[in-house]
């Protein structure tokens, strides 16, 4: 009896590539490959249905993007900063706030303009990709001050699901923190994080978000670092989040 066949990688579109490397948003990378600053193999594409294979050097501005070695930091993000290595209107990016790495690093996920607390920012874009997919549950923890004191209905319907546009919106877990004035404060756990999850659930209820911070990915938390500050992850810490990235390798 054969044994079965190991799992063929497969090439990926050359924009989709850089993208998941962190170059860029996938637009931008369809104009880097066409003005001519891409290689493959070192032989400059400009065709933008070119697919990369396992193996083959990928080059961006003679930069060579499997030469670093990966790094990978925890950020405790201010609002007002983006998460992106590009913006025309040249707001401030994450990425900024770490001056003294030289590595090409992007975010591993996103956090809006107006959302604060845990980011994670890598040079390793297959891995960063496995952490993002929301099909692999890694859990995101949030503390938000919303308007109002929601009811214990409201609480419930967050867990069950609210429908929007996109589909059903839900947390895993809700729970009150505490009272503060006309405001509460809610710690809100989500598997998946659609853009602007939270605040969309929310609004649907009647409560808007007046602060959103992000506190823990999986078992990965921000305790104390201070606001616009960044460090290395710790080993065990590194350990646990590529743990989940090979259990989502091996559920594909």
């Amino acid at each position: 009896m054969k044994e079965p066949a190991e799992p063929v990688e497969k090439a990926k579109r050359l924009n989709q590539y850089l993208a998941h490397a962190g170059i860029d948003s996938r637009r931008h990378c369809e104009i880097l490959i066409q003005r001519g600053k891409v290689k493959i193999g070192g032989v400059v594409v400009r065709d933008l249905s070119a697919r990369v294979r396992p193996g083959e050097v990928v080059t961006v501005d003679g930069q060579d993007l499997n030469s670093e070695q990966h790094v990978y930091w925890l950020l405790n993000k201010p609002q007002g900063y983006l998460c992106t290595n590009h913006d025309p209107a040249r707001r401030p990016l994450a990425k900024d706030l770490l001056p003294h790495v030289s590595e090409r690093i992007f975010t591993v996920g996103r956090l809006d303009e107006d959302s604060e607390g845990l980011l994670l920012l890598t040079n390793d874009g297959e891995f960063a990709q496995k952490l993002m997919h929301p099909k692999f549950g890694v859990e995101k923890t949030y503390h938000a001050q919303v308007a109002g004191l929601p009811k214990n209905e409201d609480m419930q319907q967050l867990v069950k699901g609210i429908w929007s546009s996109e589909g059903k919106l839900k947390a895993k877990k809700v729970r009150i923190l505490k009272r503060q004035g006309e405001s509460s404060w809610l710690e809100i756990t989500l598997c998946e994080g659609k853009n602007r999850e939270i605040r969309r659930m929310l609004a649907k209820l009647g409560h808007k978000v007046i602060r959103l911070k992000r506190v823990s990915i999986g078992s990965i938390r921000l305790d104390r670092l201070p606001k616009g500050k960044a460090r290395k992850l710790k080993s065990w810490e590194l350990s646990s989040l590529i743990k989940i990235a090979d259990q989502a390798i091996v559920q594909e």
